[in-house]
């Protein structure tokens, strides 16, 4: 029998070493033999228009300002007007002679390594909740991202740096810090924001002046945690604290490390945009992604950076100048991260993933003239692209209706998505659970089909 001091003194540390105990006690291996080894998403908060991107649809030219000729369902603001054609020319590239718009002139030069999903289909037209469904696999908050469902099931690979990264662009999705949020899984599977700027993690910088003071430091806690274990006789809890300190001081010189670009060459600088003020917020978050999966984190997110005068890619107006600005920003620094990740042997065990929550729609919101011309969301019918490990490159998988409203051929679920990622990971999407609230619970829930016309 214990006393209340006793109880109160085991409780205080396992609640500290939880996360650290979940995560030590989670490192798994695959289920089997995985393509890939991590992920990075690079997110476009808004919705991009697939309409303007990677699903040319000339019909929309041919008809502009004309109704469209079926019933459409209910909208977000349900203030439309007739087709509006793409302001952007698309022409054909690489080997497969895959169809790009003009807004991505680089990442044109990288298609035969991308699988263009052109059939995405998401269950919500709202942002907070589409939100939710891409990161989590469902549409209300509450839920573990996709990142923190990797992380649970591959454990972490570095010792020094956490498994799940988002870079803070000066964007939070709508919906907030659910998006990756590790839900009712452990804490230890939540991602960790790296900061712009000269603190990329919250006090993570030392207040000793020498390494050898920290380290006495963290003796002396040890030391003292020992006389706690010789009395109440228990290890774990005490050795999972002892743990995230141990992480915390390493993580003191590791992501100062990892965030000081300067010694990248000038050559590998100029290939992800930092010598452009437009581009360098963007390559810089694709450059950190690369340092990142080098040094073993499973899960990255790049998120798009906030533009003066946009509403991120959610152009309900100025289409034309949303749309140019965030391509732009973006496509520079995305086919810098593919070729650079190429050049060094990385591709092939990185999964990159494009995309929004969803897309829009083909006719004009707000008005018909292009300068303020905008489009509505669109979930029914929408783009998104896969690249690297075990993807098929120079595919374009599925398609959309003459007029990109609807998905008609080979209909891709975000859960589809979600499957196919596990699987190139090594992971049964239908294997890897987590027992909460009396059930079995899974990212892909008790959906999900892998999509196995874009691997290779």
């Amino acid at each position: 029998m214990i006393t209340r001091r006793e109880l109160l003194a085991r409780t205080a540390a396992g609640f500290g070493g939880l996360a650290m105990t979940a995560l030590a006690a989670n490192v798994r291996q695959p289920h089997f033999a995985p393509k890939a080894k991590s992920v990075i998403f690079l997110y476009m908060d808004g919705g991009p228009s697939q309409l303007d991107t990677f699903d040319p649809k000339p019909r929309l030219r041919a008809e502009h300002g004309k109704p469209l000729p079926f019933a459409v369902p209910k909208t977000q603001f349900n203030n439309n007007f007739n087709i509006l054609g793409s302001p952007w020319e698309f022409k054909q590239h690489g080997r497969s002679g895959t169809w790009v718009s003009e807004l991505f002139p680089h990442v044109a030069t990288c298609v035969d390594d991308l699988a263009i999903v052109r059939s995405m289909v998401s269950d919500h037209s709202e942002h907070t909740a589409a939100n939710y469904m891409l990161h989590t696999g469902f549409g209300m908050q509450g839920r573990p991202s996709m990142g923190s469902w990797v992380t649970y099931g591959l454990g972490a690979e570095s010792e020094n740096l956490p498994p799940f990264v988002v870079l803070e662009s000066g964007i939070i999705p709508t919906g907030g810090m659910d998006n990756f949020g590790s839900g009712f899984l452990p804490a230890a599977y939540q991602a960790t924001m790296l900061r712009r700027g000269e603190t990329p993690v919250a006090n993570v910088r030392p207040q000793e002046t020498t390494a050898g003071a920290q380290e006495a430091k963290l003796a002396l806690a040890k030391q003292l945690n020992q006389g706690v274990l010789a009395k109440l006789g228990s290890t774990s809890e005490i050795d999972a604290l002892l743990s995230s300190y141990e992480m915390a001081y390493r993580m003191q010189s590791a992501v100062p490390e990892l965030a000081d670009l300067s010694g990248e060459t000038a050559a590998t600088r100029a290939q992800y945009g930092l010598d452009d003020p437009l581009t360098a917020e963007y390559g810089r978050e694709c450059l950190l992604a690369r340092r990142l999966v080098e040094r073993g984190v499973r899960f990255v997110q790049c998120i798009n950076p906030r533009l003066k005068g946009h509403d991120r890619w959610d152009q309900h107006g100025k289409l034309v100048a949303g749309h140019t600005d965030n391509s732009r920003a973006v496509d520079r620094p995305i086919a810098g991260l593919l070729k650079d990740l190429k050049a060094r042997g990385l591709l092939d065990q990185t999964l990159v993933l494009w995309g929004g929550e969803f897309g829009r729609t083909p006719m004009s919101q707000g008005s018909m003239d292009l300068k303020s011309a905008g489009r509505d969301h669109n979930p029914f019918g929408y783009t998104m692209w896969l690249a690297g490990g075990g993807i098929k490159g120079g595919t374009v998988y599925g398609s959309t209706d003459d007029y990109g409203y609807f998905a008609t051929e080979n209909k891709v679920h975000v859960h589809d998505l979600h499957a196919t990622m596990l699987h190139l990971l090594g992971l049964n999407h239908k294997q890897l659970t987590f027992r909460y609230g009396g059930r079995e619970m899974r990212l892909t829930d008790v959906h999900g089909e892998i999509v196995h016309g874009i691997l290779a």
